[in-house]
């Protein structure tokens, strides 16, 4: 996998000589796996006069970013929708695919950083509440049912457990180092394991929904959903008695108390020790 960026390109809460708001592309380097050193991925950050608020700024700005890392990444992630159409064109005229996503963590950090240290220190600082971008999710999906899993087990892993994920047997997968979000090595790491016969084309093809986190929803069905992508919403399993909905429960609790952290993993039967999938996932708030 090559690297992938995580960009945002909207206004700031700072005022230029004419009263004009200031936009910003802020650029980083999404975290793949648990080694990574957060404190060496690329970031860039460039501000935008309100007068020049176009795909082609962007894409010039984006390509000194590519300059001054001296590589291109694969894929672009976005979070802000409303910036759908320039975000698409300026990536597509670079010739590189742009998705939206809710797996932005690290640049989620990185515009809270800037909004607490960086832009204060600017003249023209106006503070202002965050616009929200809240999303609704899409009603969610089915499954297909050639990829749908027989069976499937709440599961609990140690943080500890993680650092060694690099050296697991994992065909698709992705992870982000747990010092990033602030979790100690005791932690306990909730999660789901699907067990189907066509583990390797469920796990092909979940790697291309821009996976976010899993939820339960109890009404007006109880039922575990997968959130991917913006907004959309998968069901992947069906809560129909009273000790599935009480695990559910304590995977809702055991994440909340990670932080938001849990995983989602795919495998064959439940004697391999190999995965077709494993994702480490964080449920965020996007401000």
């Amino acid at each position: 996998m090559g690297s992938i960026w995580e960009i945002d390109f909207y206004s700031r809460p700072i005022l230029d000589e004419n009263q004009k708001k200031v936009w910003e592309v802020v650029v980083c380097e999404s975290p793949l796996d648990t080694r990574t050193d957060p404190t060496r991925l690329f970031r860039y950050a460039q501000y935008c006069p309100s007068t020049q608020v176009n795909s082609a700024w962007l894409r010039t700005a984006l390509q000194e970013a590519m300059a001054k890392a001296g590589t291109a990444p694969t894929k672009f992630r976005f979070f802000r929708r409303q910036m759908n159409n320039m975000i698409t064109k300026a990536c597509k005229d670079l010739g590189i695919p742009a998705q939206p996503s809710r797996r932005t963590l690290a640049l989620l950090q990185l515009l809270k950083e800037r909004m607490d240290e960086v832009y204060p220190q600017e003249p023209g600082y106006q503070p202002t509440p965050n616009p929200s971008v809240k999303m609704e999710s899409s009603p969610p999906q089915r499954l297909p049912d050639a990829l749908t899993g027989q069976q499937w087990a709440f599961v609990n892993l140690e943080a500890t457990a993680l650092a060694d994920m690099d050296e697991w047997e994992i065909a698709f997968g992705e992870a982000f180092p747990l010092q990033m979000v602030g979790l100690s090595p005791e932690t306990t790491i909730p999660g789901l394991l699907i067990f189907s016969e066509r583990a390797l084309p469920l796990a092909g093809w979940m790697s291309g929904l821009e996976l976010a986190f899993i939820r339960v929803e109890t009404s007006p069905v109880a039922r575990l959903l997968l959130e991917t992508g913006a907004s959309e919403s998968w069901i992947l399993a069906n809560l129909k008695n009273p000790q599935t909905v009480a695990e559910a429960q304590a995977f809702v609790s055991a994440k909340q108390q990670a932080n938001g952290v849990h995983f989602i993993a795919v495998q064959s039967n439940p004697q391999t020790e190999s995965f077709a999938g494993f994702w480490l996932l964080q449920e965020v708030s996007i401000p």
